[in-house]
This record gives C-alpha cells, structure tokens and sequence, in this order.
C-alpha cells in the first residue's frame, strides 16, 4: 500500500508539474496517472486503496468545498441571487433534456436510458471548478460582479440535484415507483443542509472564540464535523433528506461570516491541505476510468458530448439573462460551466452494476466526458479568465492622481526620516563631497 501512495503522489505531482509546463491543466496530468497506474493498464495501485477509492475522494472534496465556504461572503452571493439560484439547475435541466432528444437517435437507446444517461454526464465536477473559482477570488478576476461565487454557488448545488435526478430515473428502470416526493426532497435536502451548516458553523464560531486553541486543531475538529455530516447524510437519508456537502460548505460560510479573521486562517490551512489531496482526488478519479471504454466510445459518443454542451451553455446563458454581466462574462460562465469528473467518476458505473441494459454505454459515455470536458474545461479556464474578467484590484486613473497628490507628502517626508536614522542619508552626503 505504501509504494502505491508513494507512487501515486510522486508520478502525480511530476505529470501536474508537466503538464503545466506545456500549458495544459495539472489535473489531465494527475488523471492520465490514475488512468496508466489503474487497474485497467498497469494495475500496480494496491486493492485496499481502490476498495476506499470513494471514501478518499469525498475527503479531497470536503476540504475543497470547506476552503470554498470558508472564502465565500454572503453580501457578493446577495448580489446575483437570482442568477446563482437558477444556475443551481437550469444547465443540467437542459442537458438531460438534450441528451433525451439526441441519445436515442444517435446510440438507439431508449428515452428512459437516454435520461438515466443525461443525468449520469448533466453533473459538472465541484473538485475541478471549486480550485479554479478560488483562484480568480484570490487574485480579484470577476470579483466585482461576483463572477466566481455565483459559479461557485451553483455547481456545489448542482451535483445534489443531478444525483436526486439519477436516482429516480434508475429507480423508474428497474421497475421502482417515482413520486412527486422524491422531487420535493430536492429543495428540502439544499434547505435542511445548508441550515444544518450554518448552525454548526455559528457554534464552531462560539466555540473558536471562548477556548483558545491552535489553528491547526480547528481545521482537525472542522474536518471531523463534516465527516460526521457526510455519516449522517449516507446513514439517515431515507429518513431525512440531507445534502452533507452543502452543509459542509455553508458551515464555512457561516464561520467566515462571525470570524473573519480566523476563516482567512484556516482557508489558508485547508489551501496547503488540497495540495496533497487535489493529487489524491484526481489519481484515483483516473484510476476508475477504464480506457477500453473511452476507445470503443467512436465518434457518435464525442459528438453527443459536444452537442449536449451546447444545450447546457443555453442552460447558463438563459440564467444571465438581465443582468450586467458582458457577453465575454457570459461566455466564461459557459465555459466555467463545462467539465466534468468526480460525479462521472462516482456514479458512472452504477447503472452497470445495477444490471441495466444501458450500463456499457453510459460508462461509456462518462469516462468520454471525463476525459474531454475536465481537461478541455479546465484549459479554457486559465486561458481566459484574464482577458475576458474584469479585476478588482484595478483603481480608475483620476483616483490615482488623488492618491498620489495625497500622500506624495508623506512618503517623501517618511523616506527622508528613514534614510536618515538608518545612515543612508550621511552616507550619499559623504560620497558626494568625496568627489
């Protein structure tokens, strides 16, 4: 097991450092690593790893989606409210719709299949735009319309509506009745997870504030609290519904917005923590892909993945519509809203091992999403956001003019103190009479 998590952090890291040398996104470098120590080609990653293969990818994003609350103020999401809360649904709606129209003219499958398909690849993957939205956030692209938190807001969302989608549809296929309830418990899950998460998190504020303890020891009793959350949502589902990420990130939220000071500390603990599981995630995400799929996927497959991104960017354009974002704003959003992976990766199998008729060609179908929208997604990203996102940081030129006017004064006066108590300034004097 040991030479395995060796292997798999060092080959992962090296193909992450490569792959950004030459321009492409880390993440393609740490699936191909997945995909070529896996199972499928040169199966050298131990059993008892991949047996808690999924267990270890719900850590990686936890501490992802905790960094993500912990980062996100409330006051930017009230801004484009209405945008993030359509967003939360409205693209993966149009893709299932999509995939229904189209599937079963081009693979001849079934409508139910078809949607049981759409549900499968309608998720977009929280683990490759959460890190990415983070970024802009830190460096200020976007921040000023709230760009990223809107993105951010929606895809966490997002994946908790498609999975409640994917579980009707399979159920409707294996003969299981669907009712009207099994949709209610959609808002409901959102709802009693993200209430759950902000009480934890204005406790654990309490808590932070009256018994002084380290840093580090908060971001362990923190990680803690949300694998008990994740529990609680896989033991008591049937009886409560209950989104367990959402409640993982809305407790950063709620601790950001009592102690700000100390959510900007942790962020940058759990920030250092998603080095090492950033690798782990996205090894073991290519480590379940099975490459013989993708091959035998042919063309139909890649066009029906392309052509039902179009009906997502429709999704998400329909969502901007009234408001003040540009049309290269618009386009980002489209953009940001394209890959796929870690729900691809965790349920793609399902209808397979489910004994559907449809499993070989939606496994298929997803482990072709996963390795052209995650890379291609992620590419597009970093090659845009800069020239299509506004900066925060940036200051108009008259309010320049006043700045410096104002402490032009000040500074003078400060570097002529400066220079004279350090020596510097009878220095130069004696240098220039020396001449």
């Amino acid at each position: 097991m040991l030479i395995s998590i060796a292997m798999m952090f060092l080959v992962g890291m090296s193909m992450g450092w490569i792959c950004k040398k030459i321009h492409l996104p880390s993440l393609f470098g740490m699936i191909v690593t997945g995909i070529v120590l896996g199972p499928y080609v040169l199966d050298v990653i131990d059993a008892s790893i991949l047996n808690i293969s999924s267990d270890l990818r719900r850590i990686a994003l936890i501490i992802i989606l905790m960094r993500a609350g912990l980062s996100l103020d409330l006051n930017d999401l009230k801004k484009v409210g209405r945008p993030a809360v359509l967003m939360c649904f409205v693209p993966a709606c149009f893709e299932i719709g999509g995939m229904v129209l189209l599937a079963p003219k081009l693979l001849g499958i079934s409508i139910l299949d078809a949607a049981i398909m759409g549900t499968v690849i309608a998720a977009v993957s929280p683990a490759v735009i959460v890190p990415k939205m983070l970024k802009l956030m830190e460096e200020g692209y976007g921040v000023k319309k709230s760009i990223p938190q809107m993105i951010l807001a929606g895809a966490s969302v997002d994946d908790v509506f498609v999975i409640v989608m994917f579980t009707a549809f399979t159920g409707l296929a294996q003969g299981d009745q669907v009712s009207a309830v099994d949709f209610i418990n959609i808002p409901i899950s959102i709802a009693v997870g993200a209430l759950a998460g902000f009480l934890i998190g204005f406790l654990s504020a309490e808590y932070f504030k009256k018994i002084h303890i380290r840093d580090t020891s908060k971001v362990i009793i923190l990680v803690c609290v949300s694998f008990l959350l994740v529990t609680f949502e896989d033991e008591f589902a049937s009886v409560i519904p209950f989104a367990s990420l959402i409640a993982v990130m809305t407790m950063g939220i709620a601790l950001q917005q009592k102690r700000k000071n100390v959510a900007k500390r942790l962020s940058a603990k759990f920030n250092k923590l998603w080095v090492g599981a950033e690798v782990m995630l996205f090894v073991l995400v290519g480590a379940t892909v099975d490459i013989r799929y993708a091959v035998s996927a042919g063309v139909v497959s890649i066009v029906l993945i392309f052509a039902v991104l179009v009906f997502r960017m429709l999704g998400v354009f329909l969502c901007l519509l009234k408001t003040k974002l540009t049309m290269k704003e618009r386009m980002f959003c489209v953009i940001a809203y394209m890959p796929k992976a870690t729900v691809q990766a965790a349920i793609g199998g399902v209808p397979l091992a489910m004994g559907l008729s449809c499993g070989n060609i939606v496994l298929t179908v997803a482990v072709t999403a996963i390795l052209i929208t995650a890379p291609l997604g992620a590419f597009l990203i970093e090659a845009t956001y800069k020239k299509w996102l506004g900066r925060q940081t940036e200051i108009l030129r008259d309010d320049i003019k006043e700045i410096t006017v104002q402490y032009i004064p000040l500074q003078l006066a400060a570097y002529i103190v400066k220079t004279m108590f350090t020596g510097e300034y009878f220095e130069r004097l004696y240098r220039r009479k020396s001449r």
